[in-house]
């Protein structure tokens, strides 16, 4: 069976309400360790003061951001904007087109719910969203 997103137009256009960007105790940013370089470079920190006040690492293991304040990502300034929007990782740069969201029209329906760029603005390209897909199966897998 082929997923949702073959069969069907999908829209999304962000309106930068941020609440991807809210954790609410049951996500995680994972980050691999180049990842967290390259932001931790571009905000000109140390790897010592940068692993403390940014990283965690769950039970199992992987590298996750640590939480912020009020549940929202610890990136996200006063505004709601990202401080790392250039070098975000790639679970930030691919959403909402993630495998478990875009797989099926349920999935896709329940994100909706808390997106409101999704159901939206142009009709992403199939080629675009195969595409994030697949980078996060390599990434996450």
């Amino acid at each position: 069976m082929q997923p949702f997103f073959e069969s069907g137009s999908l829209r999304f256009s962000c309106t930068g309400c941020g609440k991807c960007c809210e954790t609410a105790g049951e996500y995680y940013v994972y980050l691999t360790p180049e990842e967290a370089s390259v932001i931790r470079n571009h905000l000109g920190l140390s790897r010592a003061w940068f692993r403390r006040r940014y990283l965690a690492r769950l039970e199992e293991g992987e590298l996750v951001l640590g939480p912020g304040r009020d549940e929202r990502c610890v990136f996200l300034d006063q505004a709601g904007r990202c401080r790392v929007y250039p070098v975000r990782p790639l679970q930030c740069r691919t959403y909402p087109f993630w495998p478990e969201v875009a797989a099926n029209r349920r999935d896709w329906q329940r994100e909706a719910l808390r997106c409101e760029g999704i159901g939206h603005g142009p009709v992403v390209s199939r080629a675009v969203i195969r595409r994030a897909v697949r980078q996060c199966e390599e990434q996450f897998d």
